[in-house]
C-alpha cells in the first residue's frame, strides 16, 4: 500500500512556507493529534464516542491534507465501534508518516 506523503507535505508547505523547523513542529502537532484521536477510537465503548473521534480524526487529517489518514478516518465513521481492522490500517498510517523523512 502506498501512501500520499506530498499531500501532507504540500498542505504544510503551502502554509508556512519552507521554514523547516515549522514544518518538523507542524507534523509533530498533526501526529500527536492523530495518535490522540486514534486512542480514544481504541477506547470508544459506545457509537457515540467511537464517531466523535472518527469525526476528530478525519477533521484533522483533512486540515493538514493527509489523505490517506482522511480516507481511513472515513472508513472508521463508517464502521462498528472497535472495529480491528480499521483501527490496525490508522496506526500503521500514522507510523508511516511517522517514519517519512523528507
Amino acid at each position: 500500500m502506498s501512501f500520499d506523503y506530498g499531500a501532507l507535505d504540500a498542505a504544510l508547505t503551502a502554509a508556512v512556507g519552507d521554514d523547516q523547523s515549522l514544518i518538523a513542529e507542524l507534523r509533530t502537532a498533526f501526529l500527536d493529534s492523530a495518535k490522540r484521536q486514534v486512542d480514544l477510537l481504541h477506547r470508544a465503548r459506545c457509537d457515540a464516542n467511537w464517531e466523535y473521534a472518527a469525526l476528530r480524526l478525519k477533521g484533522l487529517a483533512a486540515s493538514f491534507g493527509a489523505t490517506h489518514v482522511l480516507d481511513l478516518a472515513e472508513e472508521a465513521v463508517m464502521s462498528a465501534p472497535g472495529e480491528p481492522t480499521v483501527l490496525k490500517k490508522l496506526e500503521r498510517a500514522i507510523a508511516a508518516i511517522e517514519d517519512h523523512r523528507d
